[in-house]
């Protein structure tokens, strides 16, 4: 027996699938992580000029959550801050890196803007660190914005 109603359609209200909600060009439409990784690079574009030299070694990255082994373990977990990134030094074959935990900011911050100064001082934390200095020594700004 055939069907005089042609094939079956997915929906019978012309609400078919639907295009994005924004093109792909415009800020929008870039994933949380995407734009969390846009404001650590911006953090790190604005101590190159200062500390270019220094941090040509250096790798950045990002990662969701701190690992267990640094957030402790037995009766006081949980008692200690949550870290919001962390700096290891090179070893051997391995170079110098920043990590910035992009949850905990996250978590931290109410807006983009707060967010935004919550990962720059996080990446200038872990580069003072890294170098050796004090946060303000590495961007004089950094006590003003506490």
């Amino acid at each position: 027996m055939t069907s005089k109603r042609g094939p079956k359609r997915r929906d019978r209200h012309g609400r078919g699938l639907r295009g994005p909600l924004a093109p792909s060009y415009v800020p929008m439409s870039r994933a949380r992580s995407e734009r969390f990784d846009d404001l650590v690079l911006d953090a790190v574009d604005r101590l190159r000029p200062k500390w270019g030299k220094q941090l040509s070694a250096v790798e950045f990255a990002v990662e969701e959550v701190p690992p267990l082994s640094e957030l402790g373990d037995g009766p006081g977990v949980g008692t200690g801050p949550i870290p919001f990134g962390r700096a290891d030094t090179a070893k051997g074959p391995n170079p110098a890196s920043v990590v910035v935990y992009r949850r905990p900011l996250e978590a931290r911050a109410r807006d983009r803007d707060t967010l935004g100064a919550l990962v720059h001082d996080t990446v200038v934390e872990q580069v003072a660190t890294l170098l050796g200095l004090s946060p303000d020594t590495v961007d004089p700004g950094y006590d003003e914005r506490r």
